[in-house]
């Protein structure tokens, strides 16, 4: 039975996620909990609605309820994220129940009768523009979740949503296993020859606390980078490589121990069932029925047109590459495990700059003041870190942003990597923007990256990539934060169409690369000393560096995942592995061993949010880029064109579609311009 008692931290709403005194113990008591009381609300709500539905008295009621438990289910599923370990069965359990109520939700003819009603309204032309928003994604959402289905098309469809919750916590579980499953003791430094002394001491303090001698490699994000960049010895490398190639597949070191290629399988077989019992030709329909995107074609022309404008630049970038690593390294054939080695040493050739250069001078405590000043000046608001407030590590703190002295969100931040935590970088919502009845809530937001840890006393040093990595998802951050909007369905980052999500986390990266805002983030660890002009320059200069490669690399994840959620059946694991290699011998210019399994770890899309979406990075890019041109007209700082950003994007949220959003930044439609130009494409 539900524990409806006073002491599960979860209950009550508490304002802030009770990190302090949450256990795994609290998280499927306080849900279910919870779940009984959204569906008596909800049926209180539309019994007393009748045919006229009100916002205050129908809407309002239901999205307390509904964050109530939003608030509950979020630290469980940030935990399961960030600690794994005990925090996975209950998350599942949650999960289960909570996919359940969602999908119930977005099937009742009630509800959606209830939302035809208020969109009807007499005086809704006259309503704010948020709740007509709020009603007019409710009416599509609810479409998209099978409420027009009967019978067992809408029971089907109900299991269906459940089956694919669970298989996308399989995938993310399989390869969080797979990637801590492996690990390489080596007891000779020879053989980490190259690699930089701020990840040997990680490995070597990760090996003593697994009482082994030497350095312990792992395939974590730093680690992995560090080999694959920086050892000498092409032997270490392959292992590396391979291990990282094959994780959670049929092939490598745990071959068939956490295999994902059944659960890939189902979830393709399972979201094409889906668009059919829509009407729908394939996934990528039903996908781009809520993106910016207007159809399938679109989103392939795009792709395939950016494609033909970079790969001749990406065939002559690896050309040169080639002709490098044969003259002056001594290698007839570059190997899959050779590249990223073999490109540090070109890019120190020719411009005598590498990220191991530069960490030095971006310890973390400077890049992150930085960071906040340069947001400071954008912006007009300030992060203060509160050590009052409980975390659930003690690497991570919590920080307010105020404006003019008073906190109007927060955030968590959780800078580095470590065991049973979920690899990459991420922002996710803690708390939204919402009236209540008791005042306004405050948007509190979760940030998550994987950087190496402090070591030896000294800060955490950062490579130049890892500081845009933090400007990116400070960018997530302040969409959600710095809304204007109250109303929960629209706020922040709710709402907001998916290949329209990155642009604010994309657009704040090109402050890494300007010099007025690099004196800010960065300063030598010890010496306080600015990053020296002629390193800046170098710098600056290898900015587009192999640019052309990364993006048509890019765009084969894009392409093999709009091309995989356009067939109009799913696709078995050989099939999955055929088109991959299509696309690659379409766009790609960087060979690939053939044991590759890249497919069975590509979390963005089997456990996140991206299926028939991944287009959405390149797509935002086009955004970003052009709305930054603007800056680079008026000036990187100017505080017209800050304050029109703020306006205009961040503080709108969902509330407005994406395309009128940037018309009302830019003073027109995007161009496509402004990306080739700073990605020195021709």
């Amino acid at each position: 039975m539900p524990d409806t008692s006073l002491d599960n931290p979860l209950l009550g709403a508490p304002v802030l996620p009770p990190f302090d005194t949450v256990k795994p113990l609290h998280a499927e008591p306080a849900v279910s909990t919870l779940i009984v009381k959204c569906r008596e609300q909800l049926r209180s709500c539309l019994e007393s609605a009748g045919d006229s539905p009100t916002w205050d008295a129908t809407m309002a009621p239901l999205e307390e309820v509904q964050d109530q438990l939003s608030k509950a289910f979020s630290p469980v599923s940030h935990l399961n994220s960030v600690l794994s370990g005990d925090w996975r069965q209950p998350y599942e359990e949650c999960l289960a129940k909570v996919t359940e109520y969602w999908t119930e939700l977005g099937q009742n003819p009630e509800l959606y009768a209830a939302y035809r009603a208020l969109a009807k309204a007499e005086d809704f032309a006259s309503w704010p523009q948020a709740r007509q928003q709020a009603v007019r994604h409710g009416l599509r959402d609810m479409h998209l979740g099978g409420v027009s289905l009967e019978g067992e098309k809408r029971t089907r469809y109900a299991a269906i949503s459940k089956r694919l919750a669970e298989l996308k916590s399989t995938f993310a579980n399989n390869v969080l296993d797979a990637t801590n499953a492996w690990t390489l003791n080596i007891t000779e430094a020879s053989e980490l020859a190259g690699i930089p002394d701020s990840a040997l001491a990680q490995a070597k303090t990760l090996a003593e606390s697994k009482n082994q001698s030497g350095w312990l490699l792992t395939l974590d994000g730093p680690c992995f980078l560090a080999v694959m960049t920086h050892a000498e010895s092409r032997d270490l490398r392959h292992r590396v490589h391979f291990a990282f190639i094959t994780r959670a597949s049929d092939v490598g070191p745990n071959a068939g121990e956490f295999d994902n290629a059944n659960v890939m399988a189902e979830i393709l077989a399972l979201r094409a069932e889906q668009a059919h019992l829509l009407g729908m030709q394939n996934y990528a329909e039903r996908s781009l029925a809520s993106k910016m995107a207007g159809s399938t074609e679109e989103v392939e022309t795009f792709l395939r047109d950016l494609a033909k404008r970079a790969k001749p630049a990406a065939v002559k970038e690896f050309a040169e590459l080639q002709a490098f690593a044969t003259s002056e390294l001594g290698l007839d054939t570059l190997h899959p495990w050779d590249v990223a080695w073999a490109a540090e040493k070109l890019k120190q050739s020719r411009y005598a700059v590498s990220q191991e250069e530069l960490r030095p001078y971006f310890p973390y405590p400077k890049v992150l003041a930085g960071m906040f000043a340069v947001v400071e000046k954008l912006f007009g608001v300030v992060a203060e870190r509160d050590d009052s407030i409980p975390t659930y590590h003690p690497d991570v703190h919590f920080y307010w942003v105020k404006r003019g002295g008073e906190p109007i969100a927060g955030f968590y931040l959780d800078p580095y990597a470590r065991e049973k935590k979920r690899g990459g970088a991420w922002m996710d919502d803690a708390r939204v923007r919402r009236q209540t009845i008791a005042g306004l809530q405050l948007p509190v937001a979760y940030l998550v990256c994987n950087f190496s840890s402090p070591s030896q006393g000294a800060p955490a040093l950062l490579t130049h990539y890892e500081v845009t990595t933090l400007f990116h998802e400070f960018g997530h951050g302040l969409h959600h934060m710095l809304t204007r909007v109250d109303v929960a369905a629209v706020s922040g980052i709710n709402g907001v169409a998916w290949d329209a999500v990155e642009l604010p986390s994309q657009f704040l990266e090109n402050w890494c690369w300007e010099p007025e805002a690099l004196a800010m983030i960065s300063g030598h660890h010890e010496t306080g000393e600015p990053l020296p002009q002629a390193l800046l320059a170098k710098m600056l200069a290898a900015k587009n560096f192999q640019s052309a490669m990364f993006t048509v690399r890019q765009l084969e994840f894009a392409l093999f995942d709009f091309l995989l959620h356009s067939r109009p059946e799913g696709a078995n694991a050989e099939e999955i592995q055929r088109l991959i290699n299509e696309v690659r011998a379409q766009v790609s210019v960087v060979p690939v061993s053939p044991e590759n399994r890249f497919q069975n770890s590509f979390s963005h899309i089997f456990a996140g949010g991206y299926a028939a979406g991944y287009y959405s990075y390149k797509w935002a890019e086009v955004l970003s880029a052009d709305a930054f041109s603007l800056f680079e007209e008026k000036g990187i700082f100017d505080p017209e064109t800050g304050e029109k950003f703020l306006t205009t994007v961040l503080e709108q949220g969902g509330s407005r579609d994406a395309q009128e959003i940037f018309v009302a930044f830019r003073g027109r439609a995007p161009k496509i311009d402004a990306l080739l130009r700073h990605s020195g494409i021709e």
